[in-house]
């Protein structure tokens, strides 16, 4: 038997290296909280509502929003965080983590964006 290389015009063969990198500009849902968790580390985590862009062909998105949880741990980055407040709009860059974690007996996960940069656009209620 011979091995014989498939190949699918619609994937284009990228020697570049891969990278993960979220970048958002949106309007925080709530003020950020600072928690503990299970290893003893304390992270802020606050909530970040963007739009979400309409589909090729469509008017509206049936979703219009998305609510995308980020975290941060430590740097810099904490020390703005932790002065910024509900409906401030922000720009964050950072990359995309998954954390599991058990509650209930049972393993659970979530995807959040861990952040390594951002900063303040405008205030709520500044215009």
């Amino acid at each position: 038997m011979t091995a014989h290389k498939i190949e699918d015009p619609d994937v284009v063969e990228d020697r570049a290296e891969t990278f993960n990198e979220v970048r958002l500009t949106g309007r925080l849902a709530a003020d950020p909280v600072l928690r503990g968790r299970a290893n003893g580390e304390s992270v802020w985590h606050l909530t970040i509502v963007v739009e979400r862009p309409a589909p090729r062909g469509k008017e509206k998105p049936r979703q219009r929003v998305d609510w995308l949880e980020c975290t941060v741990g430590s740097g810099r980055l904490t020390q703005q965080v932790k002065r910024w407040s509900a409906d401030d709009v922000v720009e964050v860059a950072g990359s995309l983590h998954r954390r599991f974690f058990r509650a209930g007996g049972t393993t659970m996960s979530r995807v959040e964006v861990e952040l390594g940069r951002g900063r303040l656009i405008r205030r709520a209620g500044s215009g």
